[in-house]
Order: C-alpha cells, then structure tokens, then sequence
C-alpha cells in the first residue's frame, strides 16, 4: 500500500528484544520476520497500514531520515554517528544496551594511559564519532573507516586501536583486545521523520505514544 507507515528495524541481535515491543503495541509481523535467515526485505504485519522493512542498522536511520520510511529503531551511536537534523528521536526504548568502546591489544593496555595520548589512528565504523570524541580532548585522531572486522585491524597492522560497540566483550578478548575507554552508552531509539511526524500525524502520534506506553516511559524530546 502506498500510504503505508513504514517501520524501518536493524538485523541481527536486536532483533529478538524488538518483537515483544510489537507485540506490546499491537503490531504482528509475519512469520519470516524473526527468521534471521530469511532474505526477505519487506514483511507484511496484522495492519494493513502499517508494514516493516529489515535493513542494516546504518541504513535504518538513512531510511527514515529521506523519508523512505517513516519510523525506525536503532542504536542511538547510529544516531551520534549521523546526527541526521531530519530525524525526531522521541523515546528511548531501553533494549539494546552496549556501548562504544576503545579496545587496544592487552600487551599494550597493559602500561598504556590513555590520558597521555596525543595522537592516535584508530580503525572504526564511526569516524565521526571517534573525532569528536579525541577532539574534545586535545587528540589527534586519524581515523581508518571499516565496515566489520575491526578486532584484526591491530593484529595486522592496520591501526593500534579500535574504536567499536562492545555487549559483553567476548569478542575483543578472543581477538587480544582489551577495552581502555568507553565513548558512549548505547540503547535503542524509536525514531520518526520530522516531516511525517507534522504531515501524518494522525497515522504517527497514535504508533509514538503506543511505544512510549509499551515501555512505560516519557522520555520525550522536542520535534
């Protein structure tokens, strides 16, 4: 249907803490929704005005900002990374929880004090955020954009540090690192298009407050 609201949700691990958010607001996907396997793109739900695209999380916030689809769920580093100004990020979903961290090699970490840097090169998918954040204070830093894989940037040379979200840290340890820094604290954001928030409020405002209920908050900014 093309009146449609489009519900924009990240793959992966997020995947499971986002279905009894839709439950609790009326929203049943179908079946292949939940299938990490499926390649399916586009789901159809129990509302013939509503539907969901699966996208990756990056492109979650791209979607909604150009208004391809008019609500979305993401990382709030997403959010940090792009700082879309087309974006309303009216509550804070309380799933998702990790952070972004700078991760080392444990040899290094071992006698490394990050409050002596003054210039670092760091592999990262959050350039942006990286910057700002060694900007702030004093650092240079000269940031290797990657997609994934970031814990073998170290080990091959490619940077000394890393700059990534970290959930339980299983990953870096597997891979030598060691965290020596968190940037940021993450969770999960319901995000709405400014420009549909005023022209659909109707459709919108109904879905917003559904999810602010859901999870019982009213955390709430200005659109």
């Amino acid at each position: 249907m093309a009146d449609q609201i489009i519900i924009a949700v990240p793959k992966g691990r997020i995947l499971k803490e986002v279905l009894p958010l839709f439950e609790a607001v009326g929203i049943v996907p179908e079946a292949a929704f939940g299938d990490e396997d499926s390649r399916l793109l586009r789901f159809a739900t129990n509302r013939p005005d509503i539907g969901l695209i699966r996208v990756r999380a990056f492109d979650v916030a791209t979607f909604v900002a150009h208004g391809a689809a008019q609500i979305g769920i993401v990382g709030s580093d997403v959010l940090m990374e792009f700082d879309y100004s087309e974006i309303y990020a009216p509550i804070d979903l309380g799933i998702g929880h990790c952070r972004i961290s700078v991760a080392e090699p444990v040899a290094m970490a071992a006698t490394d004090d990050p409050r002596e840097w003054s210039h670092v090169r760091v592999a990262t998918k959050y350039p942006n955020i990286t910057r700002r954040h060694f900007e702030a204070r004093g650092v240079q830093a000269e940031c290797v954009k990657l997609n994934g894989a970031m814990e073998i940037a170290p080990v091959l040379g490619l940077s000394s540090r890393i700059v990534d979200l970290v959930s339980t840290g299983r990953t870096l340890k597997d891979n030598g690192l060691a965290e020596v820094e968190t940037i940021a604290e993450v969770s999960s954001r319901l995000i709405v298009n400014r420009a549909a928030f005023k022209t659909r409020a109707g459709d919108i405002v109904p879905l917003v407050e559904a999810f602010r209920q859901a999870v019982g908050g009213s955390d709430a900014a200005s659109a």
